[in-house]
């Protein structure tokens, strides 16, 4: 589906692709923990707060995690392109509980797919927070 997708922004020149499932669409680069060269995934993006960007390692409900989360687990300094920005530097870090506790009922309100995933695994599906790199914490 990403080369699809990638395709799509391609042969529209940017015009297109840049929502999928009435979501914002990142592609989002992380390093490879084994090769330590760069990985490239198109995903979505169920939730935003300020330049905070939310994602869900949710691999369509299989029992594994995606290989880009395992990346960013390993070195959370990834890359983030969207429609009006491109290649920024950011942080990526998994939901804490808390977190997760209080971000999963609104992600699923708004896009019951991922509740769906979420009822195919034993696994929690994990979020993840995208954080500009200068960001002042």
């Amino acid at each position: 589906m990403n080369g699809v997708h990638r395709g799509l922004l391609k042969i529209s020149r940017g015009k297109f692709g840049w929502i999928a499932a009435n979501m914002p669409v990142l592609e989002l680069t992380t390093t490879g923990r084994k090769s330590g060269r760069a990985h490239s995934v198109m995903l979505t993006s169920p939730h935003q707060l300020g330049d905070q960007i939310v994602i869900v390692a949710s691999r369509g409900g299989d029992d594994k995690n995606p290989d880009w989360f395992l990346n960013l687990k390993e070195n959370p300094n990834v890359f983030v392109t969207t429609k009006n920005v491109s290649r920024t530097p950011m942080s990526a870090r998994i939901a804490s509980a808390k977190e997760h506790t209080d971000l999963w009922p609104t992600i699923v309100d708004s896009y019951p797919n991922y509740d769906n995933y979420q009822k195919k695994t034993v696994r929690k599906i994990p979020l993840v927070l995208l954080e500009p790199q200068d960001r002042k914490s």
